[in-house]
């Protein structure tokens, strides 16, 4: 992996999907209550590949973490903070969100949205905001990390102070 630092976003190269892993566990180890973590990217792009790495990293053992399309939430009791684990994709109407106890996830523990524009006016605007791109090789990916509101500094400070390298 490496990265580039720009004014407002951060853009890593990430070779494969151990890189993905990699990256994930060291963003999930910087997280905690009332973080919100908004996953975008075209369909298998590797959103979950990245969140599942996220949740093992916080429960710290290697097990099956299912994909919640389905479902659309699913909760694991994780330290520092427990994580809600949204995917939006079928999501017809913002308001649905409400129903699935967003906002306690949210109140509670850190949260992983997949497909984050579903949420409408419900997108909070401090998030750490990770798009996922195809990159120039078959299994490599770029990853864009944009910090919105108290994480507009937070990305520089974690990567300036090694919390997330390349």
């Amino acid at each position: 992996m490496f990265y580039e630092e720009q004014d407002t976003h951060t853009d890593i190269a990430i070779a494969d999907e151990a890189a993905m892993q990699a990256l994930a566990a060291q963003i999930s180890a910087i997280c905690g209550v009332g973080d919100l973590i908004a996953l975008i990217g075209k369909l298998g792009v590797g959103k979950t590949v990245f969140a599942r790495a996220f949740v093992c990293q916080r429960l710290n053992a290697d097990e099956e973490v299912p994909s919640p399309t389905f479902t659309l939430v699913q909760t694991y009791d994780a330290e520092p903070a427990p994580i809600a684990h949204f995917d939006l994709y079928r999501l017809n109407h913002a308001d649905e969100v409400l129903e699935l106890g967003f906002e306690d996830a949210l109140a509670e523990g850190t949260v992983l949205v997949e497909w984050p524009d579903r949420l409408g006016p419900y997108l909070p605007a401090d998030r750490l905001d990770i798009e996922i791109s195809q990159g120039s090789q078959a299994n490599s990916r770029t990853v864009r990390l944009t910090g919105r509101g108290y994480w507009l500094a937070r990305v520089s400070d974690v990567i300036n102070d090694g919390k997330i390298h390349a």
